[in-house]
């Protein structure tokens, strides 16, 4: 399945039915009277946040969503049918934007969530509705009200709740792939990853959600590479984790290399809590360990933690540090199950 994370939809409500204008013919009885029937209502365009999606593939190939329009009302005092609701079924995280593309109309984070987009509209009156003592014969009745064309976008953020940052080939993908199941492209040439990976990391009978974007280079904020196209996808994230290559010959500025994107960026990204690891560890050893993390330390102003995805080296370690960041309404309590002693 393939990820797809903006797209531009067009909706239309259904337009009201018209009234109608009849009166009664029937046997026996002189004065029949207006019965002409109330249009029906058109319908509506919703979108409602579902699970088991994580992309907004769909909306590729289907991009016109038209509800249906009410049906005129009738003779014999009858109400035209209303028009059936289309609802758009989009992820959880997906943000709801108009045609200018900056104004959020709703962000749909809660499974469940239902919100209407367009309105139908109302049905006319017909003329059984204008009937009164002093007009007994009205010969009038009300057109239905026009439906509502939009044009709108829909931008996916994935709900996680660890974001991997890093440059091209820091281990962000082996280390998402050696603490979850996912099973993210893994090569040693950079932009191995094109588009943002779930994973499901469990540590102290405890799961959260790990995203995995595709890296950042210099100048990510102007389109260099891939650009910050991803970076929404970690906005959600409790906490980042930051991944430096270890291997790596300018430790220090491929560190300031990812804080500057952040901070060109811009919103609270570069404010949200770090946790800054030296990867790749065990292909150095103990003197060159301790120089590499020395001079992290000195960029970062802050603790580093070490860690090698590929050896498991430090990796329980950097989960735990992350789970200590994340609040336990966010977190996936696992049941401890009780497990009786066996008996012969």
């Amino acid at each position: 399945m393939k990820f797809l994370d903006l797209c531009k939809v067009y909706i239309r409500s259904g337009a009201g039915g018209g009234g109608c204008v009849s009166f009664r013919r029937e046997k026996y009885i002189e004065y029949g009277g207006p019965d002409g029937g109330d249009g029906g209502g058109g319908g509506s365009v919703w979108a409602e946040a579902v699970d088991g999606l994580n992309t907004l593939i769909d909306f590729r190939y289907q991009q016109h969503f038209f509800a249906k329009n009410g049906q005129p009302g009738m003779g014999k005092q009858r109400t035209g049918k209303d028009g059936e609701d289309i609802v758009l079924r989009v992820p959880v995280g997906t943000e709801i934007l108009d045609e200018d593309q900056e104004t959020v109309l709703v962000d749909m984070t809660e499974l469940g969530q239902r919100v209407e987009l367009a309105r139908g509209g109302n049905g006319g009156w017909g003329n059984l509705h204008f009937k009164s003592a002093t007009n007994q014969a009205p010969r009038r009745s009300n057109p239905g009200q026009d439906g509502v064309e939009r044009t709108l976008w829909l931008r996916l953020k994935l709900i996680a709740d660890v974001g991997l940052l890093g440059l091209p080939n820091a281990g962000k993908s082996t280390f998402l792939a050696a603490t979850s199941n996912a099973r993210p492209k893994i090569a040693d040439y950079p932009f191995t990853t094109l588009h943002p990976n779930l994973g499901v990391v469990g540590v102290d009978n405890t799961e959260f959600v790990v995203a995995d974007i595709p890296g950042l280079i210099e100048g990510a904020s102007e389109g260099r590479g891939l650009g910050d196209l991803f970076l929404g996808h970690v906005e959600r994230c409790a906490v980042l984790l930051h991944l430096v290559d270890g291997t790596s010959e300018t430790i220090a500025e491929d560190y300031q290399t990812i804080i500057t994107e952040l901070e060109a960026y811009g919103g609270d990204l570069a404010d949200k809590p770090r946790v800054t690891v030296l990867n790749k560890i065990d292909a150095l050893d103990e003197e060159e360990r301790a120089e590499a993390c020395k001079e992290l330390e000195k960029a970062s102003g802050g603790a580093v933690m070490q860690m090698s995805g590929v050896a498991r080296e430090g990796v329980t370690e950097v989960l735990r540090t992350l789970r200590g960041q994340i609040n336990d309404d966010r977190l996936r309590h696992k049941p401890v199950e009780d497990v009786e002693p066996w008996q012969p």
